[in-house]
């Protein structure tokens, strides 16, 4: 009798969390922003992540992001355990596996379009950097505002060279915190529309971060945060 050949292994998730905790010093006392998270996102899932404002989720993505350590729990990203690794190693884990969009568009003002979406591909050690911002920045539809600065563009075109630039390195994972906050309703539904096709075509896990229940039911699936803890 032939042997069974076993079913291969699932693939790891994008991201694990266990029992996540964050608490921070306050002068009346310690403060609890997360209160045992426990969540399981996988790879190319896209995840909307609901709850009203001072309910922990710019904490939680910023836990996610390794810019911020928990107090307690796991957390794993792309199969790494953040907290084993110490800033200098996180930095670099970011630039090799992360995207980051965030309501502000953090873009340098000195710089052109261009340069601001080569910076990240620069500090990765990629020798195309210039080139791949272009293409990127023409991937999002600015083909024609290479060399323009921050203040020469609009809010909408700010935040899609912030799209271009998080995009550029092909991460693995895409984390978006409330991305439309600074635009008027028809841009930011044009960014999120551009957004949502990136993340589909680059088959990127994607993290939405939002107050709005319409935007998140775009994405496949979506989690409530309320005082710290999933409620739905």
């Amino acid at each position: 009798m032939p042997l069974m050949t076993p079913p291969p292994a699932p693939p790891d998730p994008m991201i694990r969390l266990e029992n996540l905790r964050l608490t921070i010093k306050a002068a009346a006392g310690p403060v609890n922003i997360l209160r045992g998270i426990d969540l399981v996102v996988p790879a190319g899932q896209t995840l909307g992540l609901l709850g009203p404002s001072g309910s922990g989720k710019t904490s939680l993505l910023m836990l996610i992001a390794g810019l911020d350590r928990a107090t307690a729990g796991t957390i794993h990203v792309a199969g790494q355990n953040l907290a084993a690794l110490d800033e200098d190693a996180r930095a670099r884990f970011r630039l090799q596996n992360l995207g980051i969009v965030f309501q502000s568009f953090h873009l340098i003002p000195t710089m052109t379009a261009q340069q601001n979406v080569a910076v990240p591909l620069e500090l990765a050690g990629h020798r195309d950097a210039s080139s791949r911002a272009k293409t990127a920045l023409e991937r999002v539809g600015l083909g024609h505002r290479l060399t323009h600065r921050p203040a020469e563009l609009s809010g909408g075109e700010q935040q899609r060279v912030a799209l271009a630039r998080a995009f550029a390195p092909a991460p693995r994972l895409l984390l978006a915190d409330e991305p439309t906050g600074n635009l008027d309703l028809a841009t930011g539904r044009a960014v999120m529309d551009l957004l949502f096709d990136l993340c589909a075509t680059s088959a990127t896990t994607f993290l939405l971060v939002t107050h709005d229940s319409a935007l998140a039911a775009r994405c496949a699936r979506t989690v409530t945060l309320r005082e710290g803890v999933i409620t739905a």
